[in-house]
C-alpha cells in the first residue's frame, strides 16, 4: 500500500448534480403536452438508461441519460413518476401510433 494512501479521500462524483438542464426541459416539455406523465427507466448497457415517457392521454415517447442515477434525478427535477416496472396498467395506457404499427409491420415483413 502506497503511503499515505490511507487516509487520502477522493471525492465521488455526484451524478444527481450533473443532470443535464436540457433532459429535465424535454420530461417537463413532455409532462405537460400530454397531461402528466409517469416514466420507467430502463438500463441498455454502454448506452446508459433510456426514459420511457407515458403521458396520460396514451401518447409514449423516451429519451436517454448517461446512467440510471442521472434519469432518476432528471425525472425527479421533472415531476415525473418514476414506475418500478411495466405493470398492466401502464401498458394499457399506452397508445401507439398509426406510424408506429406500420413501421412494426415493415420490419415482420422485411425479415
Amino acid at each position: 500500500m502506497a503511503e499515505g494512501s490511507d487516509t487520502t479521500l477522493t471525492r465521488e462524483r455526484d451524478s444527481a448534480t450533473d443532470v443535464p438542464s436540457g433532459l429535465v426541459a424535454g420530461l417537463r416539455s413532455f409532462a405537460a403536452g400530454h397531461g402528466g406523465a409517469k416514466a420507467v427507466i430502463e438500463y441498455v448497457g454502454r448506452r446508459g438508461a433510456r426514459i420511457v415517457l407515458i403521458g396520460e392521454d396514451g401518447t409514449w415517447s423516451d429519451q436517454f441519460a448517461r446512467d440510471t442515477h442521472v434519469a432518476r434525478a432528471a425525472c425527479q427535477r421533472a415531476g415525473v413518476k418514476v414506475e418500478n416496472e411495466w405493470e398492466r396498467e401502464l401498458m394499457q395506457l399506452m397508445r401507439p401510433s398509426n406510424d408506429l404499427w406500420r413501421a412494426m409491420a415493415r420490419r415482420t415483413l422485411a425479415r
